[in-house]
């Protein structure tokens, strides 16, 4: 039997494989943060890959915390209404669990989309101010975010919580945090980014603080049984940065707290960041904060091909591997995975008759008949 296609649970969420499509911003949503007839279209086909796991993108959790001005959000009712629309739309014709990766974008916010520069954009051209732990801005030139005092802590915080109850109410069956890739919450974590002098910041207890309470209210606020997780930056990749021994501690601190999984990537935090990338190149930092704390464990980065991700979890080093751009540029990802592997995959019925010659079995329960 293939490791990548055996079933796993996270919680009380059973996943039919390891694969996990892994959050893909698409700066695709209205002025308002609501979702779009983008996403139905993007999801959709996603949802019909037979992929273990469906992460939607990082969605805001207020308006202050957009990457862009077109991303997309669950601070509102609207947006609430919009986002149920689109996932009513995928459960008409898929099983695939659904998960939100909710997120604040900190000093990172106020920016262009990538195929428009991808800079911070000024008030006058559609952006805002930002915040962040400290007055620290991401590139010299930029104007400082402001530091957020205990009132903008509080709100962020409830945000995270409010944003937690509509994916429940929606019917969202996991929750990821994201603590990555030099957002708000990374921004907590590294030294780098925070040069706070009170309980948020200075020594690793301090600044894993505000992470924590993050994690802790949306726990609280979204269903027991159903997984909550977090994604990570394992290392800043820039000397006297956040690295793996403080994510061993963060991973240690999330499982005391009934943490379900962690999302292990790495940088974003610095422009100075020095990263060689090759194929699973951040797997090695999977495998040893699964291996020390014990939790279950996506690895990503870099990871294209079917044979590669098996080995993945047949060795160990991760519980489930995340798929991103491969699963753009080929959305059937896991159908040609499972061809290769020797495995079965679920796929829509209308798609049935798709199956090449030879591979009579590739769908599960597929029945064919013909006049």
């Amino acid at each position: 039997m293939s490791a990548l296609f055996s079933p796993y649970s996270l919680g009380d969420l059973a996943l039919p494989n390891r694969i996990v499509i892994a959050p893909m911003c698409q700066y695709s949503a209205d002025a308002e943060g609501r979702a779009t007839d983008w996403h139905t279209i993007h999801l959709g086909q996603l949802a019909l890959s037979g992929a273990g796991l469906l992460i939607l993108e990082a969605t805001a959790v207020e308006p202050q915390g957009r990457i862009s001005p077109a991303d997309l959000g669950l601070w509102s009712d609207a947006n609430e209404a919009a986002l149920g629309r689109v996932l009513d739309s995928l459960r008409k014709y898929s099983s695939m669990p659904l998960a939100v990766q909710l997120a604040h974008a900190g000093r990172k916010a106020s920016s262009a989309a990538p195929w428009d520069g991808g800079q911070l954009l000024p008030p006058a051209a559609g952006g805002w101010p930002t915040v962040a732990p400290s007055a620290l801005p991401y590139l010299p030139s930029e104007p400082a975010p402001q530091a957020l005092d205990a009132a903008g802590l509080a709100r962020i915080r409830d945000a995270f919580a409010d944003a937690a109850r509509r994916a429940a109410r929606i019917g969202l069956d996991c929750i990821e945090l994201h603590g990555a890739h030099g957002y708000l919450l990374h921004q907590f974590l590294s030294p780098l980014t925070n040069a706070r002098n009170d309980a948020y910041g200075g020594n690793l207890e301090n600044r894993l603080r505000f992470p924590l309470e993050v994690f802790d209210a949306v726990r609280a606020a979204f269903p027991a049984g159903k997984p909550v997780g977090m994604r990570v930056s394992a290392t800043d990749w820039v000397e006297g940065g956040w690295g793996l021994e403080q994510t061993l501690a963060l991973a240690h601190a999330l499982k005391a707290r009934g943490c379900d999984f962690i999302h292990v990537s790495s940088g974003g935090l610095s422009p100075l960041q020095k990263i060689e990338l090759a194929p699973g190149y951040q797997v090695p930092l999977a495998a040893r904060i699964r291996a020390e704390s014990g939790l279950p464990t996506v690895a990503v980065g870099l990871i294209t091909e079917a044979e590669h991700a098996e080995e993945i979890v047949a060795k160990g080093q991760a519980d489930l591997v995340g798929i991103a751009r491969a699963m753009l540029y080929d959305p059937r990802w896991p159908w040609h995975a499972a061809a290769k592997l020797g495995a079965q995959v679920a796929a829509p019925r209308q798609y049935w008759r798709s199956q090449p010659r030879g591979l009579a079995d590739l769908f599960k329960n597929a029945r064919i008949g013909m006049r």
